[in-house]
């Protein structure tokens, strides 16, 4: 199933660090593609682990076309983000700290449809007017609206 699939075989729900991709992707009305998520029930950001001998932007444009049947065309760099804010304790108690290189899309084609079984909704969303959101899709958009990360 995968590179983390198999360290957490090996090691149960221990900590370990995970390096992923998030892409904030706005449509041509400038709102937010977010996902409800199906383990915590709150929305999230797209995006995900990076497996083995994968590149980053591979990484992203993956788990983009996985989550939400999208086809990434551009993808901008904004941010890498560590640090005790982004750990996080999934509801099966796999523990991970998270290094999030954050990527943003404007541009991307194909029909927006749930893929996997990671999202039970997905909707494009006004940064004015967001759902309740995931614990490090909270921080994120937080260090946008304060001007710490520039879309």
């Amino acid at each position: 199933m995968g590179y983390i699939f198999d360290i957490r075989n090996k090691i149960g729900h221990d900590p370990i660090i995970g390096v992923g991709a998030t892409v904030l992707i706005f449509n041509d009305k400038d709102r937010l593609l977010l996902n409800l998520r199906s383990d915590t029930g709150d929305w999230g950001i797209p995006g995900g682990l990076k497996e083995f001998n994968e590149t980053l932007e591979e990484c992203a444009k993956r788990e983009i076309k996985e989550e939400t049947n999208l086809e990434v065309i551009d993808l901008k760099l904004l941010a890498v983000l560590s640090g005790k804010e982004y750990y996080f304790k999934y509801p099966n108690d796999d523990e991970l700290d998270c290094v999030i290189v954050l990527y943003e899309s404007r541009s991307f084609k194909g029909d927006l449809k749930i893929n996997d079984d990671e999202s039970i909704k997905l909707k494009f969303f006004s940064l004015d007017n967001l759902p309740k959101l995931e614990t490090r899709a909270r921080k994120i958009v937080e260090k946008i609206v304060n001007g710490e990360i520039e879309i």
